[in-house]
């Protein structure tokens, strides 16, 4: 349960990360820190709209258009991005069309990258931990 947790923890952490790292290249899109709450909200969603929709797509192009096998990520991650743009709790937007273009790939290169490194350091240090002896 507790790693269960902990991926969960480093999957919507990673999702953050990527888009803040968005944030900070492309001018077009914008996360409302004023709004801190919509921004985490957005956060959230975005995480748990990724985990659903990755499948989910890829199981339609499989049937209809497996030619977009390969991008299936990416895809993903602009449907996920559309949802919570339009959603009216503010907190991220996206407001011209290289951004739109964009955001997409940083955010799933970004998401990709932080999914693969951030378990080899806190699960590796959290499994290290429960290895050694416990001190008198």
């Amino acid at each position: 349960m507790i790693m269960f947790l902990l991926r969960a923890l480093i999957f919507v952490a990673s999702a953050a990360l990527g888009l803040i790292v968005a944030d900070l290249v492309l001018p077009g899109f914008r996360i409302e820190w004023a709004d801190w709450w919509g921004f985490v909200l957005c956060v959230v969603i975005f995480a748990v709209l990724q985990s659903v929709l990755s499948p989910w797509i890829a199981r339609m192009a499989q049937r209809y258009a497996p030619a977009l096998l390969g991008g299936i990520g990416i895809v993903s991650t602009l449907v996920a991005l559309l949802v919570v743009v339009l959603l009216p709790i503010g907190g991220l937007r996206i407001t011209d069309a290289i951004a739109w273009i964009l955001a997409p790939v940083i955010v799933w290169v970004v998401t990709a990258l932080a999914t693969l490194l951030l378990p080899m350091i806190f699960i590796k240090k959290n499994a290290a931990a429960r290895r050694a002896p416990a001190q008198p």
